[in-house]
Protein backbone atom coordinates (compact mmCIF):
# COMPACT_ATOMS: atom_id res chain seq x y z
CA UNK A 1 0.00 0.00 0.00
CA UNK A 2 1.27 3.40 -0.89
CA UNK A 3 1.84 5.75 2.02
CA UNK A 4 0.04 8.48 0.15
CA UNK A 5 -3.15 6.40 0.46
CA UNK A 6 -3.04 6.16 4.26
CA UNK A 7 -4.29 9.68 4.93
CA UNK A 8 -7.77 9.31 6.40
CA UNK A 9 -9.68 12.01 8.23
CA UNK A 10 -9.15 12.21 12.00
CA UNK A 11 -11.90 10.46 13.87
CA UNK A 12 -12.24 7.54 11.44
CA UNK A 13 -11.08 4.08 12.60
CA UNK A 14 -7.93 4.36 10.49
CA UNK A 15 -7.32 8.00 11.36
CA UNK A 16 -5.32 7.55 14.53
CA UNK A 17 -1.57 7.98 14.75
CA UNK A 18 -1.31 4.38 15.97
CA UNK A 19 -3.22 3.00 12.98
CA UNK A 20 -1.33 5.11 10.47
CA UNK A 21 1.98 4.15 12.02
CA UNK A 22 1.12 0.46 11.74
CA UNK A 23 0.18 0.93 8.07
CA UNK A 24 3.52 2.61 7.33
CA UNK A 25 5.46 -0.04 9.23
CA UNK A 26 3.71 -2.80 7.31
CA UNK A 27 4.42 -1.04 4.02
CA UNK A 28 8.11 -0.72 4.91
CA UNK A 29 8.32 -4.44 5.70
CA UNK A 30 6.59 -5.29 2.42
CA UNK A 31 8.93 -3.00 0.48
CA UNK A 32 11.97 -4.57 2.14
CA UNK A 33 10.70 -8.06 1.34
CA UNK A 34 10.00 -7.12 -2.26
CA UNK A 35 13.54 -5.79 -2.62
CA UNK A 36 15.17 -8.74 -0.90
CA UNK A 37 16.27 -6.62 2.04
CA UNK A 38 16.28 -7.61 5.70
CA UNK A 39 13.21 -6.50 7.71
CA UNK A 40 15.33 -4.23 9.88
CA UNK A 41 17.26 -2.64 7.02
CA UNK A 42 15.19 0.55 7.02
CA UNK A 43 14.73 2.95 9.94
CA UNK A 44 11.47 4.85 10.05
CA UNK A 45 11.99 8.49 11.05
CA UNK A 46 8.57 9.76 12.12
CA UNK A 47 8.49 13.44 11.17
CA UNK A 48 6.59 15.23 13.92
CA UNK A 49 7.20 18.83 12.88
CA UNK A 50 4.26 21.14 13.68
CA UNK A 51 2.41 18.32 15.43
CA UNK A 52 1.66 18.52 19.16
CA UNK A 53 3.38 16.58 21.92
CA UNK A 54 0.24 14.45 22.30
CA UNK A 55 0.68 13.06 18.78
CA UNK A 56 4.31 12.19 19.51
CA UNK A 57 3.24 10.54 22.77
CA UNK A 58 0.78 8.36 20.88
CA UNK A 59 3.52 7.26 18.49
CA UNK A 60 5.83 6.56 21.43
CA UNK A 61 3.13 4.47 23.07
CA UNK A 62 2.93 2.47 19.84
CA UNK A 63 6.63 1.74 20.02
CA UNK A 64 8.07 4.38 17.69
CA UNK A 65 11.39 5.72 18.95
CA UNK A 66 12.99 7.62 16.04
CA UNK A 67 11.61 11.08 15.25
CA UNK A 68 12.51 13.95 12.93
CA UNK A 69 12.05 17.67 13.47
CA UNK A 70 12.72 20.59 11.14
CA UNK A 71 13.38 23.34 13.65
CA UNK A 72 15.65 23.43 16.65
CA UNK A 73 13.32 25.63 18.71
CA UNK A 74 10.27 23.44 18.13
CA UNK A 75 12.21 20.31 19.03
CA UNK A 76 13.59 22.00 22.12
CA UNK A 77 10.05 22.75 23.29
CA UNK A 78 8.78 19.20 22.71
CA UNK A 79 11.45 16.58 23.23
CA UNK A 80 13.52 17.09 26.42
CA UNK A 81 10.60 16.11 28.64
CA UNK A 82 9.74 13.19 26.37
CA UNK A 83 13.32 11.96 26.48
CA UNK A 84 13.16 11.86 30.28
CA UNK A 85 10.34 9.33 29.98
CA UNK A 86 11.72 7.54 26.91
CA UNK A 87 15.53 7.57 27.20
CA UNK A 88 15.90 5.38 24.10
CA UNK A 89 14.27 8.06 21.93
CA UNK A 90 16.41 9.12 18.93
CA UNK A 91 15.93 12.59 17.46
CA UNK A 92 16.97 13.64 13.96
CA UNK A 93 17.26 17.19 12.66
CA UNK A 94 15.95 17.08 9.10
CA UNK A 95 15.54 20.80 8.42
CA UNK A 96 18.11 23.51 7.64
CA UNK A 97 20.41 24.46 10.49
CA UNK A 98 21.56 28.01 11.09
CA UNK A 99 24.98 28.39 12.64
CA UNK A 100 23.56 30.38 15.56
CA UNK A 101 21.49 27.31 16.52
CA UNK A 102 24.39 24.86 16.42
CA UNK A 103 24.92 24.77 20.20
CA UNK A 104 21.31 23.80 20.87
CA UNK A 105 21.28 21.36 17.94
CA UNK A 106 24.33 19.47 19.14
CA UNK A 107 22.89 19.26 22.64
CA UNK A 108 19.44 18.10 21.53
CA UNK A 109 19.75 15.92 18.43
CA UNK A 110 21.26 12.49 18.00
CA UNK A 111 21.56 12.85 14.23
CA UNK A 112 21.94 16.00 12.12
CA UNK A 113 20.89 15.13 8.58
CA UNK A 114 21.41 18.52 6.95
CA UNK A 115 25.12 19.32 6.95
CA UNK A 116 25.26 21.34 3.75
CA UNK A 117 28.08 23.91 3.78
CA UNK A 118 31.60 24.48 5.11
CA UNK A 119 30.60 27.21 7.58
CA UNK A 120 28.10 24.87 9.23
CA UNK A 121 30.54 21.97 9.28
CA UNK A 122 33.13 24.12 10.99
CA UNK A 123 30.63 25.39 13.57
CA UNK A 124 29.47 21.84 14.31
CA UNK A 125 33.06 20.68 14.75
CA UNK A 126 33.79 23.49 17.20
CA UNK A 127 30.68 22.81 19.26
CA UNK A 128 31.29 19.06 19.34
CA UNK A 129 34.83 19.67 20.56
CA UNK A 130 33.54 22.07 23.20
CA UNK A 131 30.65 19.96 24.45
CA UNK A 132 32.01 16.48 23.95
CA UNK A 133 28.73 15.46 22.33
CA UNK A 134 29.02 14.03 18.81
CA UNK A 135 25.71 13.46 17.03
CA UNK A 136 25.98 11.53 13.79
CA UNK A 137 26.04 13.73 10.69
CA UNK A 138 24.59 13.23 7.24
CA UNK A 139 25.55 15.44 4.33
CA UNK A 140 22.60 16.88 2.44
CA UNK A 141 23.12 16.56 -1.31
CA UNK A 142 21.24 18.80 -3.72
CA UNK A 143 20.73 16.03 -6.27
CA UNK A 144 18.59 18.25 -8.50
CA UNK A 145 21.09 21.12 -8.32
CA UNK A 146 18.22 23.49 -7.58
CA UNK A 147 19.54 27.00 -6.89
CA UNK A 148 16.89 27.74 -4.24
CA UNK A 149 17.53 24.56 -2.29
CA UNK A 150 20.15 23.73 0.33
CA UNK A 151 22.64 20.95 -0.16
CA UNK A 152 26.03 20.20 -1.65
CA UNK A 153 26.02 19.83 -5.46
CA UNK A 154 26.90 16.25 -6.46
CA UNK A 155 30.11 17.35 -8.17
CA UNK A 156 31.35 18.93 -4.93
CA UNK A 157 30.49 16.05 -2.60
CA UNK A 158 33.87 14.28 -2.64
CA UNK A 159 35.79 17.40 -1.65
CA UNK A 160 33.27 18.42 1.00
CA UNK A 161 33.14 14.94 2.49
CA UNK A 162 36.94 14.80 2.64
CA UNK A 163 37.00 18.14 4.49
CA UNK A 164 34.29 16.98 6.90
CA UNK A 165 36.29 13.86 7.68
CA UNK A 166 39.86 15.14 7.61
CA UNK A 167 39.67 18.83 8.51
CA UNK A 168 36.65 19.04 10.80
CA UNK A 169 36.67 15.40 12.03
CA UNK A 170 32.90 15.21 11.89
CA UNK A 171 31.21 11.84 12.46
CA UNK A 172 29.73 11.64 8.95
CA UNK A 173 27.79 8.40 8.51
CA UNK A 174 25.64 9.04 5.45
CA UNK A 175 23.93 11.20 2.86
CA UNK A 176 20.46 12.76 2.62
CA UNK A 177 18.46 14.27 -0.24
CA UNK A 178 15.13 15.89 -1.06
CA UNK A 179 14.40 15.40 -4.78
CA UNK A 180 12.80 18.17 -6.86
CA UNK A 181 9.04 18.06 -6.49
CA UNK A 182 8.45 18.08 -10.25
CA UNK A 183 10.82 15.23 -11.15
CA UNK A 184 10.66 11.47 -10.83
CA UNK A 185 12.34 10.75 -7.49
CA UNK A 186 13.78 7.37 -8.51
CA UNK A 187 16.67 8.89 -10.46
CA UNK A 188 17.62 11.05 -7.48
CA UNK A 189 17.41 8.12 -5.08
CA UNK A 190 19.60 6.03 -7.36
CA UNK A 191 22.15 8.84 -7.58
CA UNK A 192 22.29 9.37 -3.81
CA UNK A 193 22.60 5.65 -3.06
CA UNK A 194 25.43 5.34 -5.58
CA UNK A 195 27.29 8.31 -4.10
CA UNK A 196 26.96 6.87 -0.59
CA UNK A 197 28.20 3.49 -1.78
CA UNK A 198 31.23 4.99 -3.50
CA UNK A 199 32.03 7.04 -0.40
CA UNK A 200 31.72 4.06 1.92
CA UNK A 201 28.88 5.67 3.88
CA UNK A 202 26.36 3.22 5.38
CA UNK A 203 23.37 5.54 5.85
CA UNK A 204 21.14 6.87 3.07
CA UNK A 205 18.22 9.08 4.13
CA UNK A 206 15.70 9.52 1.34
CA UNK A 207 11.99 9.13 0.76
CA UNK A 208 9.01 10.82 2.39
CA UNK A 209 5.30 10.03 2.73
CA UNK A 210 4.59 9.95 -1.00
CA UNK A 211 7.67 8.07 -2.22
CA UNK A 212 9.33 6.17 0.62
CA UNK A 213 8.53 2.79 -0.93
CA UNK A 214 10.45 3.82 -4.05
CA UNK A 215 13.31 5.05 -1.88
CA UNK A 216 13.50 1.68 -0.13
CA UNK A 217 13.72 -0.03 -3.51
CA UNK A 218 16.77 2.11 -4.28
CA UNK A 219 18.52 1.44 -1.00
CA UNK A 220 17.26 3.93 1.60
CA UNK A 221 18.31 3.07 5.13
CA UNK A 222 16.20 5.90 6.61
CA UNK A 223 12.84 7.16 5.39
CA UNK A 224 11.34 10.40 6.71
CA UNK A 225 7.57 9.99 6.98
CA UNK A 226 5.31 12.64 8.48
CA UNK A 227 1.90 13.12 6.88
CA UNK A 228 1.26 9.39 6.43
CA UNK A 229 1.68 8.95 10.20
CA UNK A 230 0.49 12.19 11.78
CA UNK A 231 -1.96 13.41 9.13
CA UNK A 232 -2.04 16.83 7.54
CA UNK A 233 0.01 19.43 9.37
CA UNK A 234 -1.95 21.75 11.66
CA UNK A 235 -0.48 24.77 9.88
CA UNK A 236 1.86 25.41 6.95
CA UNK A 237 5.59 25.06 7.59
CA UNK A 238 8.42 26.09 5.35
CA UNK A 239 11.29 23.72 4.86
Amino acid sequence: MSASHTDTPPGTPDGTVTARLETVRRSILESCAAGGRAPGAVTLVAVSKTHPVEAVEEALAAGQRVFGENRVQEAKAKFPMLRERFPDLELHLIGPLQTNKVKDAVALFDVIQTVDRPKLAEALAEEMARSGRRPRCLIEVNTGEEPQKAGIPPAELDAFLAACRDTWKLPVTGLMCIPPVDEEPAMHFALLADMARRAGLPEVSMGMSGDYETAIRFGATHVRVGTAIFGARPYPAAG
